[in-house]
């Protein structure tokens, strides 16, 4: 869940209903957080550690990848970040689980996220180091937002450095789960994505 998502078409729940929500589309438990957000400085580790889980994606799906991405903040060089490094992979079908789950899962990965409602978005968690997956079908957007999210913070200072500046202020806040930290950024990350929307890239989905 990369942003509020919903289960009626690409519509978001109501925010009452955010809560059962998260947890419908959890599988297992979900543990509370009640605490603040972990943000560390940019490590210039984290690219070979993204290397790293990629040689594994690629040696389990092969060419039933379209996309092989590192996303989030962790991608964006200079950038305050969760310690988790994102991953965005494009395939034919997310829906179709049985086509890259059972590889995945073999590989180390274990399916924590399944939004039939949302661009059918499936996440899967690794650990050693900590793996946020994001699997989207093709040509959906969402997967192209992430994309140009990332492509323009890594060339707009400014916009970078706001986003930053954001991330620190929620962080120190107590939340009750990490989607409610994430759920929170979406207007600056709106009025990001406005701008980049406006604006020629020149770094368009490399790595």
């Amino acid at each position: 869940m990369t942003k509020n998502s919903g289960a009626a078409g690409n519509e978001m729940p109501a925010n009452e209903a955010r809560d059962t929500y998260i947890q419908n589309v959890t599988i297992g438990a979900r543990k509370p957080l009640n605490a603040p957000i972990e943000l560390v400085e940019y490590n210039p580790a984290w690219p070979s550690l993204y290397e790293q889980e990629a040689a594994k994606i690629n040696g389990a799906l092969g060419k039933k990848i379209l996309g092989l991405f590192h996303v989030g903040s962790t991608s964006v060089p200079g950038l305050c970040a969760k310690p988790i490094i994102d991953i965005l992979l494009v395939i034919a079908d997310a829906a179709d689980e049985s086509a890259y789950i059972p590889q995945l899962s073999e590989a180390g990965y274990a399916l924590r996220i399944r939004e039939p409602g949302w661009h059918e978005h499936r996440l899967l968690k690794g650990t050693q180091p900590d793996i946020n997956l994001h699997v989207f079908g093709k040509d959906t957007p969402e997967a192209e937002r992430m994309l140009r999210f990332r492509d323009w913070l890594r060339e707009n200072a400014e916009d970078r450095e706001l986003y930053a500046n954001k991330k620190r202020e929620l962080a120190q806040q107590i939340w009750k789960d990490i989607q409610h930290y994430a759920d929170a950024k979406t207007k600056v990350v709106e009025s990001i994505l406005e701008r980049a929307s406006k604006t020629k890239l020149t770094d368009r989905h490399n790595r």
